[in-house]
């Protein structure tokens, strides 16, 4: 933490005037839903988590106030300090920011405040803290990327349309994103001289300063492609797509201790726990004092597709111990073929193994994750995000996995319960082998690399991801990348990965 930021209070403020006119609705964008919530609730979250902001205010279009504090209220967003009406204009909102951040302060006393559209959802943590760490050293600072376009610049001539005139040199442009951030006394004087000026017109932040303070000099933050304005129909369906496929990293323990010190005394059960991924994270957990419950066809004589086998193992987990804190589901079947050639029996199967009995492990793990506010983990495959042929059951039921996930973790909040999805690449795992064969050596993750990553989820406070393992992160290279970045690796890195 900078040292800056431990002496002056960061605010960010949410810009959410918008109407949501261009993108031809009857009510303002920000409150769209984007991955089943609000674009502006995907977007409070992220200031939320960042550690570089004290608090969060936010400007909302006249006459919705009370829906922000609605969303604010339940998903408990506790940054969140204020919910006031903005302005008719863009100036208009940013002046009753200014004076909102100015109420509480001592004379002499500054803050910095990070102006942020409502509208981009996928604004990263690394440009947040960027942002204020510029602020030890300058004013005034904008977040910008290069532009993979050409400009022109066109001018209208009578009825007959638009002409080029100019053609910028591109490697000079950037497209501006927000956050901007200031001093809060930087910007105050900013629109302050401003005032003074009959055709005072701004349509962003930075331009007031580069106008109104010459001499103030504004640096460039580095922002991220995937940093988007959703203002059209077609941004909507973009950013629902990043938002499907965003992924995130598992944060691990620093030490074994750390596990020991986690997991003693929980109870976990896990079902499809004979071989594989699921009996190395039986053997991990219990290796730290946690009591396991391992399952599975071949040890236990446990069918995950039975509602009564489920059951059982979860009663008398719990009669044992008294409590029940993770359940793990790694049961699948994997079977490629052609689906005209496929039999009943194997499709049952595979819908039942992969997908009901899934479906039957949550609805009766539930109320014992609510009494210890455990987790459900489950796992899906990378053909989750595209299906293939050959591998129509596995793919579809691994991609409801997903979807099951989301889902839940919604609907399981209140109770405290998290859910979340592994998705690891191609696996060493007895049930590859069987659909694959011998594999080269060295192509395939290990199940033990994971499970240790399954453990870091069940011990961390995620809820509602898909958790990627990769052999190689495509990513590794860029320090703090994001879940959209990872997802679009993701994307890029996709062959027959399968777990």
């Amino acid at each position: 933490m900078s040292q800056h930021h431990a002496q002056t209070r960061t605010t960010a403020v949410i810009l959410a005037g918008g109407t949501g006119q261009r993108v031809g609705l009857s009510i303002p964008k920000q409150l769209l839903k984007i991955a089943g919530k609000a674009v502006i609730e995907h977007t409070l979250a992220i200031f939320e988590q960042s550690d570089a902001i004290d608090d969060v205010i936010v400007l909302m279009a006249p006459g919705y106030v009370p829906d922000v504090e609605k969303i604010v209220a339940k998903a408990g967003l506790k940054k969140v300090s204020r919910v006031i009406e903005g302005g008719a204009t863009r100036n208009e909102t940013t002046e009753r920011a200014i004076a909102a951040l100015s109420e509480g302060l001592a004379p002499g006393e500054d803050s910095n405040v990070l102006f942020h559209d409502a509208v981009r959802p996928l604004i990263s943590e690394r440009v947040i803290a960027d942002c204020v760490t510029a602020l030890e050293r300058y004013e005034a600072v904008d977040v910008a990327i290069p532009s993979a376009d050409t400009i022109i610049v066109t001018r209208t001539h009578g009825g007959d349309g638009e002409f080029i005139t100019e053609v910028p040199d591109r490697s000079r442009l950037r497209r501006g994103q927000t956050p901007q951030a200031f001093r809060l006394s930087t910007i105050r004087r900013a629109y302050e001289v401003a005032g003074g000026d009959p055709n005072f017109q701004a349509t962003d932040d930075c331009s007031v300063v580069l106008r109104y303070l010459p001499d103030v000099p504004i640096y460039v933050v580095p922002g991220d492609e995937h940093n988007m304005k959703v203002t059209t129909p077609v941004d909507v369906f973009i950013a629902d797509k990043l938002f499907q496929l965003a992924s995130t990293a598992a944060p691990g323990q620093s030490d074994e201790a750390a596990y020991r010190e986690l997991l003693a005394g929980k109870t976990l059960v896990v079902f499809g726990g004979s071989y594989g991924i699921g009996a190395d994270i039986a053997a991990m957990a219990e290796g730290y004092g946690a009591k396991v419950f391992a399952l599975g066809r071949s040890t236990t004589g446990t069918h995950v597709e039975d509602p009564e086998h489920v059951d059982d193992a979860l009663s008398r987990a719990y009669a044992e111990t008294g409590r029940i804190d993770y359940v793990v589901n790694t049961a699948g079947v994997l079977r490629i073929g052609k689906l005209a050639e496929t039999d009943n029996a194997t499709i049952e199967e595979a819908l039942r193994v992969n997908y009901l009995a899934p479906v039957q492990i949550a609805r009766a793990a539930h109320k014992y994750l609510a009494e210890t506010r455990g987790q459900l983990l489950l796992y899906t495959s990378s053909s989750y995000t595209r299906g293939r042929a050959e591998y129509s059951l596995y793919s579809s039921t691994k991609a409801a996995m997903v979807n099951l996930t989301q889902a839940l973790a919604d609907e399981w909040v209140g109770d405290g319960i998290r859910v979340n999805c592994v998705n690891p690449e191609r696996t060493a795992t007895p049930m590859r082998t069987k659909a694959f064969g011998q594999e080269p050596a060295g192509t395939l993750l290990s199940s033990e690399a994971v499970a240790r990553t399954s453990l870091d989820v069940l011990l961390s406070t995620l809820t509602g991801h898909v958790i990627d393992v990769r052999q190689q992160d495509p990513m590794q290279g860029l320090s703090g990348a994001s879940g959209i970045e990872r997802a679009l690796a993701h994307v890029l890195a996709q062959g027959e990965d399968e777990q």
